[in-house]
Formats: structure tokens, sequence, C-alpha cells
């Protein structure tokens, strides 16, 4: 599994072939067929636990191909951001390559495993709310196959070239393209939704935020490191293949654990967002509610619902109430204009809220809702949740309401916007496989080719606590964040506080391809859904 070749190994590069055994590459292939069986399982299970929903084999065939691309988005994810977390320990002898590689994807796996969400659905809310809701149709499979296929099209590229890349950055870039082509293609005069500019504002800052923070914070770090901490060997660069003193090695291990450890809470979550959907649209009565709410939180669920209810019905100002089948088309008007405020949409909110209301006191609980309701079910919490998150209710509500509405958003979220334990271990397999796979050409150039002199053991250390904690932070608030731009970042500024000396050559390409990414990645999947559109 080598994917780099040299005739003359550089002076102080750690020996990157050491510990490949054949039983490696048995093992490997051995866990990617157990995993693949593992999600063709699960997906079966959670058919027959819905009532056994047959689906046809061309849907299921489609279902299938639409897992192993976005599998495969997240196995590609490991060439560029999990390499990133293993590059200090390797470059410092703290840990011996494969050893770095397999415990990074460890570590990945559980961050994966314990993540709230919230990242993941971030992602998914910039895409245009109506192909969210009709993810099954021809439309919502365009668009699928096309942002999974450029995001994956456009991190191979820059792999191929050895220049640290941001998955995020590329997903966004081509959700963003999918949703501009998406009103290209609207026919003449019939209104539609694009990209929510709004909410690709807030993500595309706390990427941009990513760079210039591990640069900044990295080597602030470094400067008062060596203020207050004298030891010497610390801001020593290893010596052959010495390993560093004990106690430098675990700081070193301790930080790369920590950022494998988020990384896969924020990064893995990136795919499983576009997943939920894929599963919805081919499989909606297994996947569109989420089932495994317990039926102790049906009350609770209820008595906010009627809240909104009666809290929507009393700023209508006499507004007459639409049917159901209005209130959708109003609300989705008023979110695709992002403009979700006055009477009339007020009262197409209570309208939903009591059709949700209604819905589960009927059945009892999302467990028991039948296959024919969930569909409109889903639609009316879907579309109640996103319009209580954008709308502009100004002085229009109390302080209380906002708060009860917000209680209901959650609670309606709950109810749709979950992901089954079996995709996190999926998306966390695929994850750790990627990086065991494709490691060593991002982590010879953060390793080498970003400063001119050795990576120091303070310099790797500052670099990984800072992105650790960058990571964790963006994690906890369900926001995106680009683990590459944060650590290269990072070795960046300690090669400059330390006066080191920066290979500028490497980064203005890496700043290039910052710069370009979304373009080229809006570009690509555009093309890819307007292809693809006429394909289903």
């Amino acid at each position: 599994m080598s994917d780099t070749t040299a005739d003359a190994i550089p002076a102080g590069r750690p020996d990157m072939e050491g510990g490949e055994h054949p039983a490696f590459r048995m093992l490997f292939l051995g866990i990617v067929f157990v995993a693949l069986g593992f999600v063709g399982y699960s997906v079966l299970s959670d058919l027959h636990a819905a009532g056994g929903q047959g689906v046809a084999i061309g849907a299921f065939v489609l279902l299938g191909l639409a897992l192993f691309i976005a599998l495969g988005f997240e196995f590609v994810n490991g060439f560029h951001d999990t390499a990133n977390a293993v590059a200090t320990v390797i470059y410092t002898n703290s840990l011996p390559p494969l050893v770095a590689v397999v415990w990074s994807g460890m570590w990945n796996l559980l961050g994966v495993l314990v993540s709230s969400g919230a990242v993941a659905y971030s992602i998914v809310s910039l895409l245009p709310v109506e192909l969210i809701l009709q993810v099954g149709s021809g439309a919502g499979h365009a668009m699928i196959f096309a942002l999974l296929l450029a995001a994956i099209i456009w991190n191979l590229a820059t792999w191929a070239m050895g220049i640290p890349n941001s998955s995020s950055h590329a997903l966004i870039g081509s959700i963003m393209g999918v949703g501009i082509a998406n009103q290209l293609l609207a026919p003449h005069g019939i209104a539609t939704q694009g990209v929510d500019w709004a909410q690709v504002t807030k993500v595309f800052k706390s990427l941009l935020f990513s760079p210039i923070c591990g640069f900044a914070m990295s080597a602030a770090l470094l400067v008062l490191m060596k203020a207050t901490i004298r030891n010497r060997k610390l801001y020593e660069a290893p010596k052959g293949d010495q390993p560093p003193p004990w106690w430098i090695r675990g700081l070193l291990i301790g930080t790369c654990t920590g950022v494998s450890f988020f990384h896969g809470g924020n990064d893995g979550q990136k795919g499983m967002g576009l997943i939920m959907l894929i599963l919805i649209g081919a499989a909606p009565t297994a996947y569109a509610l989420n089932r495994a709410m317990p039926d102790s939180m049906t009350p609770g669920f209820v008595q906010s619902a009627d809240y909104a209810v009666g809290a929507f019905r009393a700023h209508t100002d006499g507004a007459a109430a639409p049917t159901v089948e209005d209130a959708r088309t109003i609300v989705s008007d008023a979110l695709r204009d992002r403009n979700v405020s006055g009477p009339k949409v007020w009262s197409a909110l209570a309208v939903l809220s009591d059709s949700v209301s209604s819905a589960v006191k009927s059945y009892g609980s999302l467990r028991s809702m039948p296959s024919a309701s969930v569909s409109n079910v889903r639609t009316d919490m879907y579309l109640t949740s996103d319009a209580i998150r954008t709308m502009k209710g100004g002085d229009t509500f109390t302080a209380d309401e906002n708060g009860r509405f917000k209680k209901f958003m959650q609670a309606l979220n709950d109810g749709t916007r979950f992901i089954p334990i079996w995709v996190k271990i999926a998306v966390a397999v695929a994850l750790g496989l990627g990086t065991m796979v494709g490691w060593k050409r991002i982590v010879i150039t953060v390793g080498e080719k970003i400063g001119k002199t050795h990576l120091t053991y303070a310099q790797g250390a500052a670099a990984e606590i800072v992105a650790m904690g960058t990571i964790g932070l963006a994690e906890g608030y369900g926001m995106p964040v680009s683990t590459t731009h944060i650590l290269s970042g990072g070795v960046a500024g300690t090669m400059a506080a330390n006066g080191s000396g920066l290979q500028w050559s490497t980064l203005r390409t890496m700043a290039l391809a910052w710069v370009i990414t979304l373009p080229a990645a809006m570009m690509i999947s555009g093309v890819l859904y307007i292809l693809l559109r006429q394909v289903f």
C-alpha cells in the first residue's frame, strides 16, 4: 500500500515502509469485507424492523452504490485530514509510522462513535430544502451523487500532488455547485431554492478561521513554551531514529490522540448527514423518522408541539388557517426567500405544528407511525424545525416563547436528524482505512515541506495542542472546521515563531489550493448535477 517511491530517502525522513507486512494487507482487506457486510446486514435489519418494507432491486442497487460512494468520500477524507494528525509523531520518532497510523485510526473510530451529529446536519442544512425533502426523487439522487463525486475527485487530485487540502472545503463547494445548478435548471417562471448563502457564510467563516487560528495560536503557544519551559531537549530536532525522552514522547502521543479523536468527532460527521439523506430517499419508512426514540419522550414532545401551536396562532392577527398542503407551500416559499416572518407564515407554522402533534397523538409515538404517514410527518417536522431556526421573529415573540420554540425545534430534530450507530461505525472504518492507505504523501508534505528545518518536539506539540483544542470546541458548537488547515497552518506558525524559515513554494501551493477549491468543486459538482439530472 505504498504511495510514495523515491530513489533516495532524504536525511531525517523516518522509514515510511517499516512494518508493512503482507499480513497487514490481508487484515486490511478483511476489515473492508467485514465492514461492507456489516453495512448490508444493518440496512436489511432496519428495513425488517420498520415493517419489512420492500425495496425494488434497482432502488436497492442504487442505495448500495450511493452508500459505497459516500463511504468512499470518508475514505479519501482519511488521505488528507487524518494524515495531518500523525505527521508530528512520525517526524519526531515518537511512534513508528504504521503504529501511529493504526493508533490514530482507533481514536478516530472512537471520536466518530461518540459524536453528536450536529456537524453532520449543519452540512446538510446548506442544501436546498426542496431537494432534502425530495431526496428520493431523480433530482435528489442526482444531488447526492454529484456532490459526493465532485468532492472525491477534487480530494484525489490534490492528494496526488501531495497538497494538504480541506475535505470540508471541497464538500461545501460541491454543495454550493449543486444549489446553483438546481436554480439554473428550474423552468422559467418557477421559483426554486439555490444556495442558502447565510448558512454558507456562517460555515465558511469557520473554515476561514481554521488556517489563521492554527498559524497564530501555534506560534503564540511555542513562544509561551519557550518562556516557561526551560528544558532545551524540548526544542531540539530528533537525532537519527532515536525516540524523544519519555515525557516529551508522552506529550506528543497524547496530542496526536486528541487530534485524532476530535477529528473523528468533527470531520467524520460530514459524510453522515449525506448518508442519512441516501437512506431516507431509498427507504423512508425505516429512516425518515427516528424510530429509536423512546416512547417516554412522547408526552413531552406533544406538549411542546401544542404550546407552539398556541404561540404561533396568538400572532396570526386573524389570518385564516391554510390547509396542511398550503401550509407546506407557504413555509417552503418563506424558507426559499429567507423571510420566515409575518402572520401568514405564523398561521402556516401553527397548522404544521398541529399536524405533527395530531399524528403523534394518533399513533402514540414515532415508532408506531405507519408507512403511509411517514413522508408527510417528516416533511412537516423538517419544515417547522428549519423555519424556527431561521425565522425573523424580532420582538414579535417573548423571550419565553422563543425559548419554548427552541425546545420544540430540538424535539423535532431528535425525531428527524439522527444517526444510527451502524452509520457511525461504517464512517469510522472508512475514515481509518483511508488514513492507513494514503497517509504518506500528506505526512511528508507537513513534516518536510512547510519549514526549512526539521520539526522539533516543541513545534510538533504546539501545533497538535492548538489543533486538538480548536477541533474539539468546533465539534461542541456544531461547526465544521478543517483539520488540514489548522494543523498545517500550525506547523507553519511554529516555524515562523522559531525563526526556522518557511518554504514559500509549498505555502503558495497550499494557499492556491485553498483559494481554488471552492470554485473548482462548485464547477465539478454543478456540471455533474446537470448531467445526472438527465440520467435519473
